[in-house]
Order: C-alpha cells, then sequence, then structure tokens
C-alpha cells in the first residue's frame, strides 16, 4: 500500500536576482513498510522535499505546482491547524541539527512530554513512561536521570538520539529522516539503523532516509533517489544504484565514498560537478605568508613529542546539592595520557560520549582539566596562570570545530572572521596587511576574496567549514585540532576538505590531532590512532595496524560494525 505519493513537486525560492529552482517535478511514491533513500550534494533539494511535504519552507520558499498524497488524501495546501494534526502525529520529523531543533529552556523530558500528550491519549504517569522507554531505545544511558537535563548538557550524538526519540514517540505512520546519523558513531549509528529497521518491519511504517552517507543507504535502504541540483536523475534498487548505476553522476558520487578496506593518498573527487568554490592556488609556500609557519615549524620539529598529555581528567557535575555526598558527577575524561609527535596525524576515534570533544576543548584551553598535565613543547599549560601567560600558546594551537556555522558570528563578514585573530595576536603591521593576509588565506583554501565581504550564512555548510580553516590558519599555528571538521558534509565536498587539510598538513608541517566517528576518514587521513571508551583510553596504534589487526575488543567491535557499501567490498 502506497503511504507518501508526490507528484510533480516544484520549489522555488524568489529573490530580486530571480526565482532559484530548489526541486524540479519531483515524483515520489513510498510504500508501508519501505524505506527510501535520498542522496544527493549539499543544495541538490533532498531536504526542500521533506520540507515541502510538511508546509515547513523557510520563506521565500514556495511550492508552486505539485501534489502530496498521504493514504491517497491530498494534504498540500491544508491549513495550519489540519497540518498540526499531521505533523507529528501521521507524518514523524527528524531534522539535521538537533541543536536548533530542540528548544534550549526546556528539559528533554518536557519536550518528550509535550510531543507525547499532544498527539497520544495517555495519562502524565503513562507518557512519562513511554519517554524514558524512548530514551533507552535510542541508547541513551541512565536515561532516568538523563530525561531531567537540557539540550546542552548532552554531546551532539546525544543530543541526535533524544531528535530521534522525539520522532518516533507519537508512532508516525511516515517518517522523513533528514540526515539521521550525522553526528553518531559507527555503534550508535548500528544501533540507530536496527531501532529503524525494526520499526519499519513491525509497524509497517514508511520511511525516507535523506542522507550523504552511503554506507547508511547500503545498509537499511529498500530504494534509493539520486538528486543532482533539484532533478532526480536516478531511481532504482539499492543493489542495482550502489552496484551498478546508469548515470555518471552516481557513479561518481560512490566513487568520492572513503575506502575502509586501503588507504589512499588522496581522496577522489565528484567529476561531474563543479568544485564547490574556487580552485585552490598554486602558490610558493617558501615566500608566502604562511610560508613563514613552515620554516618555524620544520625548523622546531623534534624526535620527542610536540604535545603530551598525561594523566588527564574531566568530570562534570550532573547532579547538585549542598551536601558532597549527594553530589553526583560524570567523568567524560579519565586518566587519559598520550603523545602527539611532530608532524603526526593523530587520529582520536570512540563512540558518542566517549570523551574525544572533551579532550580536544582540554587541550585547547576551552575546559580547565580536573587533574592531569598537558604539555605543549614542553611546557605545561596547566601551571599557566592566566590568559595573557596563555596567549602565546593559544596562538600556536587552533581548533575547527564540529558545527561550521555556530562557530562562526552570523554577524561579522568573513574577512572580519579571519581578521579578528591575526589583529588579536599583533600578526600584521597595517589594516592593508591583514587585509592582504586574509584575502591570500581566503585563496589558499579555495574560497576567493570575493567571499571576504559575505557573511557565514550566504555560503554552503562546506564553505563554511573553509572558512573555519582559514581562520584557523591566520595564526600560522603548529598544532591544529580538527574534531569532526567533515561530519555534517556530504561525500563530494568532505573529499574536497579532507584534501584540503592534507595538503596544508604537508605544506606548512603541520601536527594534527583528528577527531572523528567515521573510521574510514581515520584510515585515509591518519598517522595513528586512539581509541576511547567512557573517558578512557582502550587502544593506540600505528593507523594500519589497528584496521587490519586490533588488541581491544572494543576497537574490534568499532571496526566491525563500519559501513561498507557493496560496489566497494
Amino acid at each position: 500500500m502506497t503511504l507518501l505519493k508526490i507528484r510533480e513537486m516544484r520549489v522555488e525560492f524568489p529573490s530580486r536576482r530571480g526565482s532559484v529552482v530548489a526541486a524540479k517535478d519531483v515524483n515520489l511514491e513510498l510504500a508501508s513498510g519501505e524505506i527510501l533513500g535520498i542522496v544527493g550534494e549539499s543544495g541538490a533539494g533532498k531536504s526542500t522535499i521533506a520540507n515541502a511535504v510538511l508546509d515547513l519552507l523557510e520563506p521565500p520558499g514556495i511550492m508552486p505546482k505539485g501534489k502530496v498524497y498521504l493514504d491517497d488524501k491530498r494534504i498540500d495546501g491544508l491549513p495550519i491547524e489540519q497540518m498540526r494534526k499531521i505533523r507529528g502525529r501521521r507524518i514523524g520529523m527528524i531534522f539535521q541539527d538537533p541543536l536548533t531543533s530542540l528548544n534550549p529552556l526546556q528539559t528533554i523530558e518536557e519536550q518528550l512530554l509535550e510531543t507525547i500528550t499532544t498527539h497520544l491519549p495517555l495519562s502524565d504517569k503513562q507518557a512519562h513512561a513511554r519517554a524514558i522507554e524512548m530514551l533507552q531505545k535510542v541508547g541513551i544511558p541512565e536515561p532516568e536521570i538523563r530525561i531531567k537535563h537540557y539540550p546542552h548538557q548532552f554531546s551532539g550524538g546525544m543530543r541526535q538520539r533524544v531528535v530521534i526519540a522525539l520522532s518516533l514517540c507519537a508512532e508516525p505512520d511516515v517518517i522523513l529522516a533528514d540526515e539521521p546519523t550525522t553526528a553518531l558513531d559507527v555503534s550508535i549509528q548500528a544501533q540507530i539503523l536496527d531501532l529503524m529497521r525494526k520499526l519499519v518491519r513491525e509497524t509497517g511504517v514508511g520511511m525516507i532516509i535523506i542522507t550523504h552517507d552511503m554506507g547508511v543507504i547500503s545498509d537499511i535502504c529498500d530504494r534509493v533517489m539520486v538528486m543532482y541540483r533539484g532533478d532526480v536523475v536516478e531511481v532504482g534498487t539499492t543493489e542495482k544504484i550502489l552496484g551498478n548505476p546508469d548515470h555518471p553522476y552516481t557513479r561518481s558520487l560512490i566513487s568520492a565514498v572513503p575506502r575502509p578496506d586501503k588507504r589512499m593518498h588522496r581522496f577522489p573527487l565528484v567529476e561531474y560537478i563543479e568544485a564547490a568554490g574556487t580552485p585552490q592556488k598554486s602558490i610558493d609556500i617558501s615566500t608566502h605568508w604562511l610560508g613563514k609557519a613552515r620554516e618555524f615549524n620544520k625548523s622546531n620539529h623534534k624526535s620527542d613529542a610536540l604535545l603530551r598529555v598525561k594523566n588527564l581528567e574531566m568530570r562534570f557535575r550532573t547532579v547538585n546539592s549542598i551536601f558532597k555526598s549527594r553530589r553526583k558527577y560524570l567523568h567524560a575524561v579519565d586518566n587519559v595520557s598520550f603523545d602527539i609527535k611532530d608532524g603526526e596525524v593523530f587520529g582520536l576515534v570512540g563512540e558518542s560520549g566517549s570523551g574525544k570533544s572533551t579532550v580536544a576543548r582540554l587541550i585547547s584551553g576551552i575546559y580547565k582539566p580536573y587533574a592531569g598535565n598537558i604539555l605543549f613543547d614542553g611546557t605545561d599549560l596547566t601551571t599557566l596562570k592566566n590568559r595573557k601567560a596563555a596567549n602565546p600558546f593559544r596562538r600556536q594551537m587552533q581548533m575547527i570545530f564540529q558545527d561550521p556555522f555556530s562557530s562562526l558570528n552570523g554577524r561579522m563578514r568573513v574577512a572580519d572572521i579571519v581578521a579578528e585573530p591575526i589583529k588579536f595576536h599583533k600578526l600584521a603591521s597595517s589594516n592593508a596587511e591583514v587585509k592582504s593576509i586574509v584575502n591570500d588565506l581566503l585563496d589558499h583554501v579555495g574560497l576567493g576574496a570575493i567571499a571576504a565581504k559575505k557573511f557565514p550564512h550566504e555560503f554552503s555548510g562546506g564553505q563554511r567549514q573553509r572558512i573555519s580553516i582559514a581562520r584557523a590558519l591566520a595564526t600560522r599555528p603548529r598544532f591544529l585540532i580538527c574534531d569532526e571538521p567533515t561530519s555534517a558534509l556530504d561525500v563530494s565536498i568532505q573529499a574536497q576538505v579532507l584534501n584540503l587539510l592534507k595538503d596544508l598538513q604537508e605544506e606548512l608541517a603541520l601536527t594534527m590531532l583528528f577527531i572523528s566517528h567515521d573510521l574510514p576518514v581515520i584510515r585515509q587521513v591518519c598517522d595513528r590512532v586512539a581509541v576511547m571508551k567512557h573517558g578512557k583510553l582502550v587502544e593506540v596504534a600505528e593507523t594500519e595496524t589497528l584496521f587490519e589487526s586490533p588488541q581491544s575488543e572494543y576497537a574490534r567491535h568499532l571496526i566491525k560494525l563500519m559501513p561498507r557499501l557493496a560496489s566497494l567490498q
């Protein structure tokens, strides 16, 4: 039985410079008990289709043409009050960004209960029990305690699990999942996909998964629809699309997926489309402004470690009380020790909530450790008395954050964002020199000097991440911390950004800490890898050694769960 049907859908975004067509005459059918995957580049129109179905297009978006049917009843153009009864109850939505789709002023309990009691005839006690049950189903530990917490008290992956629980709690007939596993590690991703698969098979719910993760498509979808710039270029069974695609764009897209089975020097690019930005300029790094950093980094390379972490601990209070005995703590980092050599790319992997990002924030000085030492080039950063003493080391250590949108000031132009660290650390003698450096940096990351006059919201996710990289390079750092730098990017933009980071690491002799839950990416990028679980290090090894013969049971478990495309096996 067909649950959802779309006919000739067209979505436009009018502007003073003409209309941008986000979806062109899209036709789609979703059957009961079926999982349909929609793949394509950022801006292909995937999320636009889901938003149009629920009448959630952001102004000035309009659907001038097309029809949407739910159980053979037309739902496009319904009055707002009737549409509200469909959202959540008949059609559930898992949004891409878990932080912006949760209310920061309400606890998780309040948000879950609001959804459950609005759509289901349950008492308060029954609704509370169902809320805890849903958190438990999506893999959140201690749900009775965590349900009382606010969104900011969860990691990115934990927030995504809460959003998934919210979408499932009212037992909808159709689920639209927009990048549901973006922020999840392989083990939690496997749990969530198993949960979704079980839900579809047992209840007959229809599900559309919008994702850039081809491994997820291979693992869970029955059929696949490939989109390119608003057009549907190919539709077929998962086996057909991934194993023997007809369209050149589909073939190119699959070739850009990082290989889980062997290491490659560079990531293949999606050649069917133009690169997202200006091609990176070929420059003589020895005479370039950034070349000073390269010479400094190379001249200061030592056989010893550049960064040494010793017995690092960090804990967060989860239950407060005036009595110390009644206080409860979450040990996010528990007695962690490792070294990172000069010029090395050191990977850090583990489940969401394992402490990876907390380690990065401790090293960068955002958090102050509860115990332990962080030595950078022989200096113990934990003994520095104030911000002034720490500034020279902060200049040498820069961080690229997971979410390129929230880490950039939306009210500042790109030129000011990139110039800010240059001015703060007094690395230029005049405003003219600052402007020249900013333009050079934007050229070097493939955006071009024209990007300087724009605001962050005018760029795609991949382009915003390039801005973050340019800002991080602005201080000519020795050590770069990359915290999930490609988790929200599709495979082609991911390939461009990772190739850029590889080039910069080689050109500037950078040392890097690379944090990711994407194991194929870790294999391609890193020299050595540390595996974390529940705040502890369980294994540290050379990258190929870890992937070929992991010593710990947990590392073997993670590697076994890596999604693999049938076409790459």
